[in-house]
């Protein structure tokens, strides 16, 4: 089979993360280019994880080092490689029929150590605070563990929001792309007490009451879900 044939039709496994850019014709172009290359879809999750560890670096140097806009804009391109390897090494997993017995190991992994390191790094950066940027990375590995959970009690993985990966990760994109493209004196800094909260801070914050939610929704789900499985006898 040509590799040009491989992609043909959407590219969704069961209880894949739905993304909708599985879909773009400039993905799917990537994908065949990385399987025409043998590009090991373990070395993309890999990559991915390496965008994410990088970002978080790039976050975390921006209150240390000079130039901090051009750390945010770093973070913002470690970030966009991240969810690159997110979204390319199931793609060319399945298009090359190359998936591995290691395959999820290497894709949830990697992205949980990015996630840390991501939020983490978003909370000793300019304008963050590290209480949250910890509360975020714990409260983003119990909605994955909650997902994960859900599988194992025979129920679907629920990907559901509002605070997901791909939420998170916007959150932080964002917040980091305007820091990078706008002047220190556009971003609002609140003192609270002894802690200045800056836009970095009041994202965490909105990743960690978000997460909360998606761990009561996905519970709600798989619970509902294990009830039709073992019906209760009256």
């Amino acid at each position: 089979m040509k590799t040009n044939q491989i992609i043909s039709t959407p590219i969704v496994a069961p209880e894949r993360r739905p993304m909708f850019t599985r879909d773009w014709n400039i993905s799917r172009q990537f994908a065949r280019w990385l399987i025409a290359r043998k590009v090991s879809p373990n070395v993309i999750s890999l990559a991915g994880m390496a965008g994410g560890i990088g970002a978080g670096l790039a976050l975390a140097a921006t209150q240390r080092l000079a130039l901090p806009q051009l750390l945010f804009l770093l973070a913002v391109a470690g970030i966009v490689v991240r969810g690159m390897g997110n979204l390319l090494d199931g793609m060319v997993a399945v298009g090359s029929g190359k998936a591995s017995p290691f395959g999820e190991l290497f894709n949830e992994i990697p992205d949980r150590l990015a996630d840390m390191a991501v939020l983490v790094g978003a909370g000793y950066a300019a304008g963050g605070n590290p209480a949250l940027g910890f509360s975020a990375a714990l409260t983003a590995v119990f909605v994955a563990y909650v997902r994960a959970e859900g599988k194992v009690t025979g129920a679907m993985q629920h990907y559901c929001g509002p605070m997901a990966k791909p939420g998170r990760m916007v959150v932080i994109l964002l917040i980091s792309l305007y820091c990078g493209l706008t002047p220190a004196g556009w971003q609002p800094l609140v003192q609270i007490g002894n802690n200045p909260f800056g836009l970095m801070s009041f994202g965490l914050a909105a990743i960690v009451s978000g997460g909360i939610v998606t761990v009561f929704r996905r519970l709600k789900r798989i619970a509902g879900e294990v009830s039709q499985s073992y019906p209760i006898k009256k």
